[in-house]
């Protein structure tokens, strides 16, 4: 479906990723930072949703750094949206302040429970980062475009 939209959570070395139609988990998962190049086989996604490292003016480590270039590489196979980490915090829960735990809860009250294997929920296969992509995804298909978002395309130069 072209209105399902794939929301990723980078790390230094590898990724979660959640696509979402609106209403529920159409496909998610991980995977090492070597499969970007299957990205543009994850869809067809209406955009792809990368959540964006800000600057808050502290020291950061070696993590940090190797999770923007794996953004950088993401954005150079696929275009991507960028969503600030703040933005989807405001969305999913109204405030700059919440914690993961509170966009989790946020998420399940929304939307329902993970479920079972049995029965399962809209959420049915989110678990540890899965969150974090699917805030990601929720947040981009919900927002239109936004003057905090950029967009990166390939063939940028």
């Amino acid at each position: 479906m072209r209105n399902q939209v794939c929301g990723i959570d980078p790390g230094p070395r590898e990724f979660a990723w959640v696509v979402w139609d609106g209403s529920q988990v159409v496909r998610c998962g991980d995977a090492p930072n070597c499969d970007y190049r299957l990205l543009p086989l994850i869809g067809p996604c209406r955009e792809v949703a990368v959540e964006w490292i800000e600057s808050f003016g502290m020291a950061v480590g070696r993590e940090v750094f190797e999770t923007v270039f794996s953004i950088g590489r993401m954005a150079m196979l696929t275009d991507v949206r960028l969503v600030p980490r703040r933005d989807v915090k405001l969305h999913i829960c109204g405030s700059p302040r919440a914690k993961d735990g509170n966009i989790r809860q946020a998420l399940i009250d929304r939307f329902g429970p993970v479920g079972t294997k049995k029965a399962p929920g809209p959420l049915w296969g989110i678990s540890k980062h899965r969150w974090a992509a699917l805030a990601v995804a929720v947040t981009a298909f919900d927002l239109e475009h936004t003057e905090h978002e950029a967009t990166f395309h390939r063939d940028c130069g």
